[in-house]
């Protein structure tokens, strides 16, 4: 199959099919994402994957009860040694169909988990937000920005030095350098010619500041295709990292020298009836309309209930620290980088919000769900913001009921009991993700770091 075949993908079960079948591969690789935004799949034989299209097949319940390390949440009710592990079923999404470049072109497609589980399925939680925002007359426009991480590692090479100093690719802080970006440009292209032939768009690829650091823009486009395709950016720039014996990763802070690497959206809302912008009004003296000033106060409203959804990890609450490029309160203004929620203007293609606040660890389906929904729960109450912020966010006085939390435990709490957050995601999904939060937080709590034992070991 050619490499050019993605852009020719089947947008249903028989164009799947036919897809499948003039490539000739005896196997199809399927995958769903687990809760943290980890693909968990398999290969299928074809025959099987040709039935799956039509009627679903059956993928074992655990993988939305595991943590990253395949740990069961102790207090989690859908799934548990109290339920047997049954199979869930799943339906596969012909609209993701792409090939593999260096996997002779093999089929690869996603699914969504549906039944009971679809209450907590990550993809199916972000299919309900924008099936709200369709009822609303609104159409979705979004893009992911992903900070990540390129070390001259290998699993093998950390784990034998228990993940210690990771060695960055390159030395030095070297934002946006051509250089760093010639000399490595091997990785370059790899990544660029594999995100070209699996429908993965990017606008651009550079050099962040701080060693190793990188940046993707993944182009915008329909909110579900483009948190799918948010989804395998992630698996490919780790694939094309360890097949050229390096690593990345998307920890929002690897190290307490580097500043974070976040997961910035950019989301955009159009109308139905007519295809305008609803963002855009060039009446208004800053371009934003009475729509897109309801949906930046809803995002700064929910922004500390929907932390735990886009700062999903122990380690998302070392990014959301004052000098780490990151907010530590719910403020928006125009063109400020130092905000959580910044408005580009310039007219209507391209007037839109920039959620800052997300990580590079978060589930792109979730952190899509939350940014959207709280937008959309402004418009529905007809919120309205604060008063803009100019200058530096981190010094200016934010209202207390708009700082984030500080922690994931806080923030597992906060969603926990969020009225909003039943709202817009379900009660199940709500309390399992809640319940996977807390899980996450006490695994750390357990754990005694290094630096307890270089400040207490010999002194205390």
């Amino acid at each position: 199959m050619p490499q050019n075949a993605a852009k020719n993908a089947p947008i249903n079960a028989a164009g799947a099919a036919r897809f499948v079948r003039a490539g000739g591969h005896e196997h199809i690789k399927v995958g769903v994402t687990d809760m943290d935004g980890v693909l968990r799949g398999k290969y299928m034989a074809r025959d099987k994957f040709l039935a799956a299209l039509r009627g679903g097949f059956g993928f074992c319940d655990v993988v939305l009860g595991w943590d990253v390390d395949d740990a069961l949440y102790d207090k989690a009710r859908y799934t548990g040694w109290h339920t047997g592990f049954p199979d869930a079923p799943v339906k596969i999404a012909p609209e993701t169909g792409r090939t593999i470049p260096f996997e002779d072109g093999l089929p690869l497609f996603l699914g969504e988990f549906s039944g009971d589980a679809e209450a907590i399925c990550p993809r199916g939680t972000l299919r309900r937000v924008l099936a709200r925002a369709d009822s609303m007359g609104f159409r979705v426009k979004a893009g992911f920005e992903y900070e990540f991480f390129l070390a001259a590692e290998t699993p093998q090479s950390l784990h034998a030095k228990d993940f210690r100093h990771p060695e960055p690719v390159a030395p030095a802080n070297t934002g946006y350098s051509l250089l760093r970006a010639t000399t490595g440009a091997e990785f370059y292209r790899d990544l660029l010619a594999t995100c070209t032939a699996m429908d993965i768009p990017l606008e651009g690829l550079h050099e962040e500041m701080g060693a190793g650091a990188l940046e993707a823009a993944i182009a915008a486009g329909d909110g579900l295709a483009t948190a799918d395709r948010a989804v395998l950016f992630k698996l490919v720039a780790k694939a094309v990292a360890q097949r050229r014996g390096l690593m990345a990763s998307f920890m929002a802070r690897w190290s307490a020298e580097a500043a974070g690497q976040s997961g910035h959206i950019h989301l955009s809302l159009t109308k139905k009836r007519g295809g305008g912008s609803a963002f855009h009004d060039p009446k208004a003296g800053d371009g934003m309309s009475e729509i897109m000033r309801r949906f930046v106060a809803g995002q700064q409203a929910l922004m500390p209930e929907f932390c735990a959804l886009f700062a999903p990890t122990v380690n998302s609450y070392r990014r959301l620290q004052p000098g780490a490029w990151a907010p530590t309160a719910a403020s928006w203004g125009h063109d400020n980088r130092t905000v959580a929620l910044r408005v580009i203007g310039g007219g209507a293609k391209s007037q839109r919000v920039e959620y800052r606040a997300a990580g590079a660890d978060a589930n792109p389906y979730l952190a899509l769900a939350a940014a959207l929904a709280s937008g959309l729960h402004g418009i529905e109450h007809g919120l309205e913001p604060t008063a803009p912020l100019t200058g530096n966010a981190y010094e200016a006085r934010v209202p207390r009921r708009l700082a984030l939390p500080g922690s994931l435990d806080a923030a597992a709490a906060r969603l926990r009991h969020s009225a909003a957050a039943r709202d817009w995601f379900g009660e199940a999904f709500t309390d399992h993700f809640a319940a996977s939060r807390d899980w996450e937080a006490r695994q750390f709590a357990r754990a005694v770091t290094d630096w307890e034992l270089r400040r207490y070991f010999e002194l205390i």
